[in-house]
C-alpha cells in the first residue's frame, strides 16, 4: 500500500492572512503616492514578496533603485508582522483543525507548502505547528509558484511520491504548481477561478471525512 501525503498552503487555506498582506501593501502604495485596491490585491495570491512588489510598482508606475526596492520589501514585511503579531487561534479558517486532526489520527504525513516567509511563526501563533511533519516556506525555495518546487520539496521531506500527494490551495498559481507536480489539487475558494483543480470546495466545512477517506484510498492505489 502506497504512502499518501497531504500538503497545505497557508494564506487563504489555513488562515486568512491575505487581509493583513493587503493592508501592508496598501500602506506602502499610499506612502509612494498611489491607491491600491482589493481587486488589484488579487494579483498577489500565491506570489512571492519580491514579485508582489514588482507588480505594485508597475501599478503605481514607480521606478526604483535596487536599494529602494530592498528597503520597501523590508518596510512592507515590518508592517505585515505588526498586523499578524496579534493573531491567535480565532484566525484559523472553519473546520481546518477537524481535517488536520482526522489526518493526524490516521498517521498521515502532513506538510505546509507556502510562499510565505512567515509561515512558521504564524502556525505557532495559531497553535497548529504540531500538526505538520514538514514546513516548506519562502525561506526554503528559490522558485515561486506556479513552479512546483515548494510542493516537490514537501513531498520529498514527507518521504512520499509526488503522485501520491494531495494539495490544498486557494490560488491559481498554487493549483498549477500542484498539477505540474502530478499531485491531486484541491481548490479552496471560487471554483470558477480555480477551475484547473482536481476538486473544488468553498471551504473546509464542505470537506467530509468520507471524502478524505476516498482520497486516501484512491491515492494509495496510484
Amino acid at each position: 500500500m502506497k504512502k499518501v501525503g497531504f500538503i497545505f498552503d497557508l494564506d487563504g487555506v489555513i488562515v486568512d492572512t491575505a487581509k493583513y498582506h493587503y493592508l501592508a501593501w496598501r500602506k506602502l502604495a499610499n506612502e509612494l503616492g498611489f491607491e491600491f485596491s482589493k481587486e488589484q490585491n488579487e494579483l498577489f495570491k500565491g506570489v512571492s514578496r519580491k514579485r508582489c512588489l514588482e507588480i505594485l510598482l508597475d501599478i503605481g508606475k514607480i521606478k526604483a533603485t535596487q536599494e529602494q526596492f530592498d528597503t520597501w520589501m523590508i518596510d512592507k514585511n515590518v508592517d505585515y508582522l505588526a498586523y499578524i503579531e496579534k493573531m491567535d487561534a480565532k484566525e484559523i479558517l472553519p473546520d481546518v483543525p477537524r481535517v488536520l486532526e482526522y489526518l493526524k489520527k490516521k498517521n498521515i504525513p502532513i506538510a505546509l507548502g507556502s510562499a510565505s516567509k512567515n509561515a512558521r511563526p504564524i502556525l505557532e501563533k495559531v497553535n497548529l505547528v504540531s500538526y505538520f511533519d514538514s514546513i516548506v516556506d519562502g525561506n526554503s525555495v528559490t522558485k515561486a509558484k506556479p513552479d512546483p518546487e515548494v510542493f516537490l520539496i514537501a513531498a520529498n521531506n514527507l518521504g512520499v511520491n509526488a503522485s501520491s500527494c494531495i494539495v490544498f490551495e486557494d490560488a491559481v498559481a498554487g493549483i498549477q504548481a500542484a498539477n505540474s507536480a502530478k499531485m491531486t489539487s484541491i481548490g479552496i475558494g471560487d471554483s470558477n477561478i480555480l477551475d484547473e483543480a482536481s476538486y473544488n470546495f468553498k471551504d473546509f466545512t464542505e470537506i467530509s471525512d468520507s471524502f478524505l477517506e476516498s482520497l486516501l484510498s484512491k491515492n494509495r492505489k496510484k
